[in-house]
């Protein structure tokens, strides 16, 4: 056991374990007993417009896996939003354990009273749940159940979150259902939100995408790019090539994203 999982040992508590990220040395403490991550997750890290410098916050942040991620993309400070407070908790103690503690802030909130008076971030990026209140019969836990059902927010409370944070200018980046994508298109320009980019994900190329990745800025002029539909896994039933390099921490950045870790304008 090396030096960084000798801490994470010391610092988990029962029910709990150490997790790699595959990049940069990164750890995340999980829990089979809360909902962990996925390659959600993960493919909004890698595919959001962040500046070199700045602010950015991460709405319905979970463990904090996104302002872990996104350390290896940009030297701005980061802060995590998460109402529910296991999962704050954890979140904290990943962000301890990699040392980030100057850089990334964990914050237990709800994301429908998050309002700082005036002080806007430079980007956003949040991974919601995914699923109205009334879909399913909500036989998970509290924990799966808030990150799948619209138990806490709603996509409206999402919005208009990013819309009342985001500088004008500013980024804010969602991964979502495409059975939602009217919707959030919808809500984001009722919210001044204008949609830029457009990315789906499909499982392989011959199925329908079972994600959506969405960049919007604040005020923009209406424009937007469908960027080539991301396939995740390959004939062979591996992960295609650009998958393995970002989720394999090789590249910090989809294909496709926008010209690098830049100051945003």
């Amino acid at each position: 056991m090396d030096d960084a999982d000798q801490a994470g040992a010391e610092v988990l508590q029962p029910g709990e374990r150490l997790d790699d990220l595959l990049t940069k040395n990164l750890k995340i403490i999980q829990s089979s007993e809360v909902f962990s991550f996925s390659l959600d997750a993960v493919l909004l890290a890698r595919f959001a417009g962040v500046p070199r410098h700045g602010r950015v916050l991460d709405l319905c942040t979970g463990n904090g896996v996104i302002p872990l991620l996104l350390t290896t993309r940009t030297t701005a400070s980061i802060e995590g939003v998460e109402i529910q407070p296991r999962l704050a908790d954890m979140a904290k103690r990943s962000v301890q354990l990699n040392g980030l503690d100057k850089r990334v802030s964990i914050i237990e909130n709800d994301l429908r009273l998050w309002n700082l008076e005036g002080e806007w971030y430079d980007a956003i990026t949040v991974n919601p749940p995914y699923l109205p209140v009334q879909t399913g019969d909500h036989k998970e836990n509290q924990y799966q159940a808030m990150a799948r059902h619209e138990l806490g927010c709603t996509l409206e409370d999402v919005i208009a979150a990013c819309a009342r944070s985001i500088r004008p200018g500013g980024r804010v980046s969602m991964v979502h259902r495409p059975a939602r994508l009217a919707d959030i298109i919808d809500l984001m320009r009722r919210y001044r939100l204008e949609p830029k980019r457009l990315r789906f994900v499909h499982p392989r190329s011959a199925a329908e995408a079972n994600m959506v990745l969405i960049e919007a800025s604040r005020y923009g002029k209406p424009e937007i790019r469908l960027l080539p539909p991301l396939v995740v896994y390959g004939p062979d039933g591996d992960y295609t090539s650009e998958l393995q390099d970002v989720f394999y921490g090789r590249n910090s950045r989809l294909a496709h994203s926008v010209g690098g870790e830049e100051t945003l304008q």
